[in-house]
């Protein structure tokens, strides 16, 4: 239950977060509280029933209309610089990085605040502006907001410092691959922390599956578009009041076809019941997410290394980083990584069977491509074939290391094809042999130990 909480939270925060609205309107939110505030205190001073600090401006109404009006005038032209600088930021990053990556950007915080603190003091100015009328006692002077409409622009002045900063450290290729590289650690953290439910009751899984191909219900997709979070939870209740078994068969980041078949459900009678509360239980949308989608991470590292491969990038270095950062999180899903494929019911009782990305799958995402990409060029298949050592050290099977020992393989082989040099072919070669003997030394390695879960 409390993984399933935590992807929930996951899902909302991811939802919540890639938008450029949220925390704008949250801040403009927090200057309307402000501003009933101090205008609630400057109404009491101009009654006389409060009095106000030396450091508080004073001046004639006329005067302060002309700093207020200074001030939003200046604060909504910055808007529009910010506006400009993001959108320059938007559009690099979906020429260099590719269109994926524009959702990375849109999602991140400084850009958030940024827009907002400023649109949030030219609401504050503009409110404190219109404040300004007669009075019973003269004409009324908000002293204290003004002041404040004073300070939030030093303030907004700051943030514009941290803006230009931060925009400028962002889009370095390096920083961009390293946040992908975080994303992707955490969503490992997130699956790897999946309860487990020790109780097991009734048929087998292999039984069940045998069942379904027999006589179970098929259950459409109720809309296009790719998958991107499942209610496991949800599922299992629902299985559990019509005595069912769901078995998905669409993963998180698959491309769903309307009236196409996402689910088969034993017994059949209770298909139609399933498809009608389908609804609830998955989200689809136009994109995908790193909300249960391992792979997409994983895709977007490769999308950089494959674009800076191209001729027309040719920029081999950012491909060498994509294959550390690929690397380092293999060994994380390597050692952490064990995705809960079958979830039960409180009584043990198989109800929803998942469909999940395999760990063969993964390594050939990380490295396939990339091979392709890189044929002809000892460097990459040189630094390729040391993140495979680096992996082979964290594996707990044998099953991972003839993966891994695979495309070691069609590294070598493709390097024997592709490069001219034999002096460089000769590199890659004392490469693959030092992969070779550190998937020796771990299955002797392994041999003397019992097998890890999950292995």
């Amino acid at each position: 239950m409390t993984s399933l909480l935590a992807w929930r939270s996951e899902w909302r925060r991811e939802a919540l977060r890639t938008n450029l609205w949220l925390v704008p309107a949250l801040e403009v939110l927090a200057a309307l509280v402000l501003y009933l505030i101090t205008h609630a205190l400057d109404r009491a001073a101009y009654r006389g029933s409060l009095s106000l600090p030396s450091w508080v401006i004073f001046g004639t109404a006329d005067a302060a209309r002309q700093i207020l009006t200074t001030l939003a005038a200046a604060v909504i032209t910055v808007v529009g610089v910010v506006f400009s600088i993001m959108i320059v930021t938007l559009t690099l990053a979906s020429t260099q990085f590719g269109p994926r990556m524009l959702r990375n950007f849109i999602r991140d915080r400084g850009t958030q605040f940024t827009l907002g603190t400023f649109v949030a003091t030219f609401v504050y100015a503009t409110l404190v502006l219109v404040s300004i009328g007669p009075g019973s006692h003269g004409d009324f002077v908000p002293h204290l907001s003004i002041t404040l409409a004073v300070a939030l622009v030093a303030v907004s002045l700051g943030v514009l410092i941290y803006f230009i900063h931060h925009t400028a450290t962002s889009i370095q290729l390096p920083q961009v691959i390293a946040s992908i590289a975080r994303d992707l650690s955490r969503a490992i953290d997130a699956e790897s922390g999946a309860t487990r439910v020790r109780l097991e009751a009734g048929p087998p899984v292999p039984e069940l599956l045998a069942r379904m191909q027999q006589g179970g219900g098929t259950v459409p997709a109720p809309e296009s578009g790719y998958l991107q979070f499942v209610r496991h939870r949800t599922l299992v209740r629902l299985a559990a009041e019509r005595g069912a078994v769901i078995r998905l068969l669409h993963r998180p980041g698959h491309f769903l076809v309307s009236g196409h078949p996402i689910a088969t459900v034993w017994p059949a009678e209770a298909a139609p019941a399933v498809t009608r509360e389908l609804r609830r239980a998955h989200i689809t949308g136009p994109n995908r997410t790193l909300a249960q989608d391992l792979a997409f991470a994983v895709d977007q590292l490769v999308e950089i290394a494959i674009r800076a491969l191209s001729p027309a990038v040719n920029d081999t270095f950012t491909a060498l980083t994509c294959i550390d950062w690929l690397g380092e999180s293999l060994c994380k899903v390597t050692t952490r990584w064990h995705p809960l494929r079958v979830h039960r019911d409180s009584r043990g009782y198989v109800r929803v069977i998942t469909a999940h990305v395999s760990y063969t799958r993964l390594v050939q995402r990380a490295f396939e491509k990339i091979r392709q990409a890189g044929r002809g060029m000892p460097a990459v298949m040189i630094r390729q074939l040391e993140a495979l050592t680096k992996i082979v050290h964290y594996t707990t099977s044998e099953r991972q290391r003839s993966m891994l020992l695979e495309q070691g393989a069609m590294i070598f082989q493709a390097s024997e094809e592709s490069v001219p040099e034999p002096a460089d072919r000769a590199d890659v070669r004392r490469e693959y042999d030092e992969l070779l003997a550190a998937a020796e030394r771990m299955a002797r390695q392994r041999a003397t130990e019992p097998p890890a879960p999950g292995g």
